[in-house]
């Protein structure tokens, strides 16, 4: 079913009717064939909750929900096994919008218990404006594309899983395939979450989360089989950033998620310390303008004598087994940043 068909139609979905959860029952509103397009339309991450005018106490104010997702969108003749191709033609976002800080979430909550709000204008396509100094360049994706699966009940849309859903994965812009195993009859998929820009781990709990108009070509495949996503982009990672040089900050730890807390940290101190942000404003900028690498994870530290306890049961010292120290770093294009003025 992968072929071109030359009768290729296009469909349009709006915005108007969302779903907040993951649900095998829950009916299609559009089904169209294999090879088909479709303008789907999508709402932000907060369902329209944010407005330009918002301050940080409507971040306390607003009641969570799962994302706002359009769809379900089901295929003709898809069945599991099958792999659903998703094309991403073309992403256009909302003229604004918006990063938080919310309390008790994110990588750092112990440093940021108090909510924060930053409003992007996005009205010129090309950069989200900071600051008078500091433009992040506008590239748009849909943080969340997946499939419905087999489970009973409404399931949350905030994990990411072998079907799709909250990917978050900024390469997913204009040019890029998606492909997604399928689970139910027909397919069942839907998107939303979108993103103006995002720094590889979002790590404030959001980027610049914006509504948006996402063109794709849906087809289904059955010349392989998938068990987790996987996808393909249409030139260099990130082809708007990629193009001068990066400062990096690192963080060294046995886990990961403590080497990734260090190099965070660390990048919010140069970025308070070089261009003068305050530290929610630095936070925020990580979240969606700083990439995250793995650097490495082979690496252990020699085995050692541990002296004193704890003992085996011959009372011998028991040796402490070398554990790995990975190796997190940030990435930051300087180029998007004007010198402090002293």
């Amino acid at each position: 079913m992968g072929g071109m068909r030359q009768d290729v139609r296009q469909h349009r979905l709006g915005r108007e009717t969302v779903h907040y959860a993951w649900d095998r029952d829950l009916p299609p509103l559009l089904e169209i064939e294999s090879g088909d397009t479709v303008t789907v339309e999508t709402r932000d991450a907060a369902d329209g909750y944010f407005s330009r005018h918002s301050t940080p106490q409507d971040v306390l104010a607003r009641v969570r929900k799962g994302h706002a997702l359009t769809g379900p969108i089901a295929l003709t003749g898809a069945r599991p096994g099958d792999v659903l191709q998703v094309e991403i033609l073309e992403l256009q976002t909302g003229d604004w919008g918006w990063t938080m800080i919310a309390p008790g979430r994110g990588l750092l909550p112990e440093d940021f218990p108090d909510p924060y709000l930053k409003s992007w204008d996005l009205s010129d396509g090309e950069t989200a404006r900071f600051n008078r100094d500091i433009g992040v360049p506008i590239e748009p994706f849909c943080g969340v594309m997946g499939v419905a699966w087999d489970e009973p009940g409404q399931q949350t849309t905030m994990p990411p899983r072998r079907w799709g859903g909250n990917l978050d994965v900024k390469q997913l812009t204009t040019g890029a395939t998606l492909w997604l195993p399928i689970a139910l009859d027909g397919a069942r998929f839907s998107l939303g979450d979108a993103h103006a820009a995002q720094g590889d781990g979002e790590v404030c709990i959001s980027a610049i989360e914006t509504a948006a108009t996402a063109t794709l070509r849906l087809s289904v495949r059955r010349d392989f089989s998938l068990d987790s996503p996987e996808l393909r982009t249409a030139g260099p990672l990130t082809p708007k950033t990629n193009t001068a040089g990066w400062h990096a900050t690192t963080g060294i730890a046995p886990d990961l998620m403590d080497a990734t807390r260090a190099a965070v940290r660390a990048m919010i101190g140069y970025l308070g310390r070089e261009h003068g942000l305050s530290r929610e404003e630095a936070y925020v900028l990580s979240s969606v303008a700083v990439d995250l690498k793995i650097s490495e994870v082979v690496d252990v530290v020699r085995p050692v004598e541990r002296r004193g306890r704890p003992q085996n049961q011959r009372g011998r010292r028991r040796p402490e087994l070398g554990r790995q120290r990975l190796l997190s770093t940030q990435h930051l294009p300087p180029h998007w940043l004007a010198p402090r003025s002293s």
